[in-house]
């Protein structure tokens, strides 16, 4: 009999019945009482060494794909907030935007055995691939898990490709016919290959022309490389009237490769952002944006979290609103 039989066997999870095992105060006392029926009545008996490797399992991990991406850097901030609410230490694991964030998820559970891991961002090929090898409760922030099939693995996300097409369809109602794209590696990226298909939605919707090859640049999130990926846009010399960037960091560093150019925002080209960074506003102009709540995100998925650490069950996904805000980085043209 195994802590795992035992999680079959009750229908609690792995986490609860060790926490039960190990005394930890932070489990209901009808819980408790169910679970130290079943043991009693299996005869189960803990192993003292496996005991003694699992006893300072107590903390939540964090991992961060990407280490210039300011939508994650606001989310931390109100994870950190909540989780200094509660008795669980914080890990927090930066990487690559290109890197496997899954099998880094791995390795980290073999080195930290953390109770519950959050990931900031995905790609969905990773999680079908390696996530089997993970058996505690996470959630993935702001990629939408709801097809994958395991049962420990919530999600809380905004509907990206519907956002990205109603962003492209703003654009069209202000008059502009005439696109380029900053956006991600949408071979590595969800989000990116999602806001994409957005765009590509509300192109053919409209009837609008457009040739990938030469009015997308799939870039990392970055002001430099959205300053980099609008200077190649417009070496090309095609016309242009918008541009839409797949993050606001993106939007940031093309609007400032616009002005170095000589062309104005938005009296010669307008830019939409994604993300709804607080900085947007401040900009000079302001920038028009797709506003996702990252605090609503953040919060929402630390309480599923902690939830299933705490309560066990099966996962669940949840979609948050976003909304269109057009500020001074766009105007109407007549064309």
């Amino acid at each position: 009999m195994t802590i795992k039989d035992l999680a079959e066997q009750t229908g609690y999870s792995v986490a609860t019945i060790s926490r039960v095992l190990n005394n930890h105060p932070n489990v209901s006392q009808k819980t408790r009482a169910q679970i130290t029926q079943a043991v009693a009545e299996s005869g189960f008996q803990i192993n003292a060494n496996a005991k003694q490797l699992k006893q300072h399992a107590t903390s939540i991990l964090v991992v961060v794909k990407g280490t210039s991406n300011e939508l994650f850097s606001e989310m931390l901030e109100t994870i950190q907030n909540l989780v200094a609410q509660t008795h669980y230490p914080l890990h927090v694991d930066y990487l690559d935007e290109d890197c496997n964030e899954v099998l880094r998820a791995v390795q980290l559970c073999r080195e930290k055995k953390p109770l519950g891991i959050l990931f900031l961002g995905g790609n969905s090929q990773n999680f079908l691939n390696f996530f089997s090898k993970i058996d505690i409760p996470c959630v993935l922030v702001s990629n939408d898990a709801s097809g994958l099939p395991f049962p420990n693995l919530s999600s809380v996300s905004t509907d990206d490709r519907l956002a990205a097409r109603s962003a492209i369809d703003s654009l069209i109602a202000l008059g502009h016919r005439k696109f380029v794209i900053v956006g991600g590696d949408r071979t590595v990226s969800d989000t990116s290959r999602l806001r994409y298909e957005g765009c590509l939605q509300s192109f053919r919707n409209h009837a609008i022309a457009y040739n990938e090859e030469l009015d997308y640049q799939g870039v990392r999130y970055s002001c430099q490389d959205g300053y980099n990926a609008t200077q190649q846009l417009i070496a090309t010399g095609r016309p242009f009237t918008a541009l839409f960037a797949a993050a606001d960091v993106m939007a940031i560093g093309a609007i400032r490769a616009l002005h170095d150019n000589g062309l104005r925002v938005p009296q010669d080209v307008s830019v939409m952002g994604f993300d709804g960074l607080p900085l947007g506003s401040f900009l000079v102009p302001q920038l028009s944006t797709v506003i996702q709540s990252a605090k609503v995100m953040a919060q929402r998925s630390v309480e599923i979290l902690i939830d299933r650490i705490q309560h066990g069950g099966i996962a669940c996904h949840e979609s948050v609103p976003y909304t269109i805000c057009q500020r001074e980085s766009t105007r109407r043209i007549n064309e």
